[in-house]
């Protein structure tokens, strides 16, 4: 009975994305860096510094044990092109201890830039690309602390149509302790709506995101267009002083349907993203 149930929705799932054009696109393929680049804080793009960014055990890793000192060494791996419309899937976990060096507010911290500026355009001293950042965080034994929260580094959002000036805003989730996995969905709808979610819940959502404010350092002013719109970007992976490994990284692109709301609304129920 069941196998026959697992046949008809796989057949449904097929037919589904014949008629809709959508298949997950993996990012991550479990065995190597290929369509990603790196941006290491103090040093040029794609200097891996002692390996910070790898892959082990077909795992995406960031560690430090090259390492004596996390020094600001804050850095990104991005995918290698842009995206403005689409689901992104992402599973994680944090693992081991933090780096020496590594500020308080590091702490099993991670995230995902979204809308991001193009690798290439960072200075060889900026620590954040100018983006939005759906952080992750992991907690301790004890403590409450939320995970898909936004920060906003080198940008402006709006929360219920109201300029949000704070440079992060925590979730509604849950709170995912030691090296347990997780996995988050990021629906990203150009600058129209972008929303968290968790175990099919929307933990957060937020719209408009624009160039503007503070939060981050040493970048190239021809860069940092305050106000401009940002409807598309790159996509790239922290490396903020804790090891974090990524087992699932692939993306639904809804750029074909992005003028109709009631389609991509379909297809997230389709994929029980929410």
């Amino acid at each position: 009975m069941n196998t026959k149930f697992n046949l008809m929705l796989l057949l449904l799932l097929i037919t589904f994305s014949s008629s809709f054009g959508q298949k997950w696109q993996t990012l991550f393929n479990g065995k190597n860096l290929n369509n990603w680049q790196i941006k290491i804080a103090k040093h040029e793009l794609n200097d891996n510094f002692n390996n910070t960014f790898h892959v082990k055990e077909g795992l995406l890793t960031v560690d430090y044990s090259g390492y004596t000192n996390f020094d600001e060494k804050y850095g990104h791996l991005f995918y290698a092109r842009p995206f403005s419309y689409y689901v992104l899937e992402i599973e994680y976990r944090f693992i081991g201890q933090q780096i020496t060096g590594g500020p308080d507010w590091a702490y099993k911290n991670s995230g995902v830039m979204l809308h991001s500026q193009p690798p290439e355009t960072m200075l060889l001293n900026q620590d954040f690309p100018i983006s939005i950042e759906a952080q992750f965080l992991g907690g301790d034994d004890t403590n409450i602390r939320t995970t898909s929260n936004v920060c906003t580094p080198g940008t402006t959002i709006e929360i219920h149509d109201k300029l949000f000036t704070p440079h992060c805003l925590n979730s509604t989730s849950a709170t995912y302790r030691n090296e347990e996995w997780v996995k988050a969905h990021l629906i990203v709808l150009g600058d129209s709506l972008i929303e968290h979610v968790l175990n099919k819940e929307v933990v957060l959502s937020y719209s408009k995101p624009k160039i503007g404010g503070g939060n981050v350092l040493n970048y190239d002013p021809k860069i940092k267009k305050d106000g401009q719109e940002l409807k598309h970007g790159f996509i790239a992976l922290q490396s903020e002083s804790h090891p974090i490994q990524f087992r699932t990284i692939k993306l639904l692109n809804l750029a074909k349907f992005a003028n109709q709301p009631e389609k991509i609304e379909k297809i997230l129920k389709t994929y029980n993203i929410k």
